[in-house]
C-alpha cells in the first residue's frame, strides 16, 4: 500500500508558483517549485517513562496545546469581520479565561475559544484514515459529509468524484474572496481546509494593508509558503492531497481513478484564474469582459507594489470614498492608468451609478487594521474590552461609510514588519 501511495502522490503532484514575478503572484499558477508531501506510515510511539501529562503522535508537533487569550480574542474579532465580509466562516461562540498562565515570550492569561462551524471535517480529517488504510471507514467519513454538506449528490453514480468537484470549486471561490480582500490565513496546511468551504483556525492571520504581493505575517513563515500570492497554488496543493484519499472511492481500477482526480485537479488554473478575473473586474466596477482587461488590473496592481499603497484605500480612492488625503494618488503613472480605465468603463453601456454600486458591493472601505487589532487585544489583556466593542461595531457594516472611522482606514504602521503567532 506505501508503493501505492507513493505512486499516487507522484501522479497527482503539481508546481506551486513561487514566481518572484509582481504580475505572476496573485493571479497565476505557472509552475516554477516543486513541493511534493508523502504521508509518513503510522508509527507505534510509546510513553517515554518521564513523559506523565502527555504522550506525542505522529501529528504532534511538541506544543503544549494551550491557548492565550490574545490569539482566541483575535479570532473572535477577525472571523465576525470576515462573517461581515460576507465571506464564508467559522464563527466564535464564546471566549472563555481558564485561570492559567501560559508562557510564551512572556506569562499570559489563558482561553478557550469555541468555534461554532457547519462541520469540523477537514482534508486532514479524511488524511488521517486515509494514512491508517482504512477503506471501510473512509467510505463512512464520504458518505457523511455528502449527507451532511451536500445531500444534492447522495444519488450520484460516483459521489467520490461530484465530492471532489465540489469541493474544488468551493475553495475556489474561498480563496478568491479572500485575495478580494487582502486577507491572509497564514497556516494553509490540510488540517485547515473546511470541507464545508468555510475559512477555518483563524491563527496567525491578518489584512495586508500595504500591497505586496509577497505579503507573509505568520512568525513560524520563514519561505513564504503561505504569503498572499501563493494562497492558490497552496489551496491546489491540498486538494490534491485530498484527491488523493477519495482514490479508493473514485474507482476500483487504480488507473482510471487516478486519471479521473488528476483531471479535476488539473482545471484548478483555469477555474481559479476566471473567478479571479471576475472577482478583479467588479473590484473596478467592469461589466462583461474585455481581452484587455488583465493587462489593465496587472497594471494597477504592479503600480501599487511599485509605489507601496494601500490595498484596500486605493479601491475606496476609485469609488470616491473620503479616506485620508494620500498625494501618491497624484502620481502621473497612476493617473495614466485611470484614463485607461475610465475608456474601459465607456464600453459599460452602464451610467456611473451603476457601476459604481457594483464597486461598493465588493470593495470594503473598513478591514481589521492590525494595530487597532493589537491595541484591542492588548487591552483586553487589562480586562478592558471597550476597544474590541469598539472594534467589532465598526467592521460590523465594512461596506457601509460612516463617520469617525477615519482611524480605522488608515495603514498599519508597522504593516511590514508585522508578525502574528499560532495560538497554540
Amino acid at each position: 500500500m506505501n508503493a501505492i501511495r507513493l505512486e499516487i502522490n507522484q501522479r497527482l503532484s503539481f508546481s506551486l508558483n513561487l514566481n518572484n514575478s509582481n504580475r505572476a503572484c496573485g493571479h497565476s499558477l505557472a509552475s516554477r517549485t516543486r513541493l511534493e508531501q508523502n504521508l509518513p506510515p503510522l508509527q507505534a510511539h510509546r510513553r517515554h517513562p518521564l513523559a506523565l501529562e502527555y504522550l506525542n503522535t505522529a501529528f504532534s508537533r511538541n506544543g503544549d496545546g494551550r491557548a492565550a487569550l490574545g490569539p482566541m480574542l483575535r479570532e473572535y474579532i477577525i472571523s465576525e469581520a470576515m462573517n461581515s465580509l460576507e465571506i464564508p466562516t467559522t464563527r466564535s461562540l464564546a471566549v472563555v479565561k481558564t485561570g492559567e498562565e501560559v508562557i510564551r515570550e512572556s506569562s499570559l492569561p489563558g482561553a478557550i475559544l469555541t468555534r461554532v462551524a457547519s462541520s469540523h471535517i477537514r482534508v486532514g480529517t479524511f488524511q488521517y484514515i486515509s494514512a491508517r488504510q482504512k477503506i471501510d471507514e473512509l467510505k463512512i467519513l464520504l458518505d457523511y459529509v455528502i449527507n451532511r454538506h451536500f445531500p444534492n449528490i447522495k444519488n450520484s453514480q460516483n459521489k467520490a468524484i461530484e465530492l471532489l468537484n465540489i469541493v474544488l470549486e468551493k475553495q475556489i471561490d474561498l480563496v478568491v474572496n479572500w485575495m478580494r480582500v487582502g486577507f491572509i490565513h497564514g497556516v494553509m496546511n490540510t488540517d485547515n481546509m473546511s470541507i464545508a468551504g468555510e475559512t477555518i483556525d483563524y491563527g496567525p492571520c491578518a489584512f495586508m494593508d500595504i500591497y505586496n504581493p509577497k505579503t507573509v505575517f505568520s512568525s513560524i513563515d520563514q519561505m513564504g509558503r503561505y504569503a498572499y500570492c501563493n494562497q492558490p497554488a497552496i489551496t491546489k496543493w491540498n486538494l490534491s492531497r485530498f484527491a488523493e484519499c477519495l482514490i479508493p472511492l473514485i474507482d476500483k481500477d487504480q488507473e482510471k481513478a487516478i486519471q479521473l482526480a488528476t483531471e479535476i485537479i488539473n482545471s484548478f488554473e483555469k477555474k481559479y484564474e476566471e473567478k479571479w478575473l471576475n472577482m478583479m473586474r467588479d473590484k473596478l466596477g467592469l461589466f462583461g469582459a474585455d481581452d484587455k482587461d488583465k493587462f489593465l488590473i496587472l497594471d494597477l496592481l504592479t503600480w501599487m507594489h511599485q509605489k507601496k499603497i494601500d490595498y484596500t484605500n486605493t479601491f475606496c480612492h476609485l469609488m470616491n470614498e473620503k479616506i485620508k488625503i494620500d498625494k501618491n494618488y497624484d502620481d502621473k503613472d497612476f493617473q495614466n492608468w485611470k484614463k485607461r480605465w475610465n475608456e474601459r468603463l465607456k464600453t459599460n453601456n452602464n451610467t456611473p451609478e451603476k457601476y459604481i454600486k457594483l464597486m461598493r458591493s465588493v470593495n470594503p472601505i473598513v478591514i481589521p487594521r492590525n494595530h487597532k487589532v493589537e491595541e484591542a487585544l492588548e487591552a483586553a489583556e487589562r480586562n478592558n474590552l471597550e476597544l474590541i466593542n469598539q472594534l467589532i461595531e465598526v467592521l460590523r457594516e465594512p461596506y457601509t461609510q460612516k463617520k469617525d472611522i477615519l482611524d480605522y482606514q488608515i495603514s498599519s504602521p508597522f504593516s511590514e514588519k508585522y508578525k502574528t503567532f499560532c495560538g497554540t
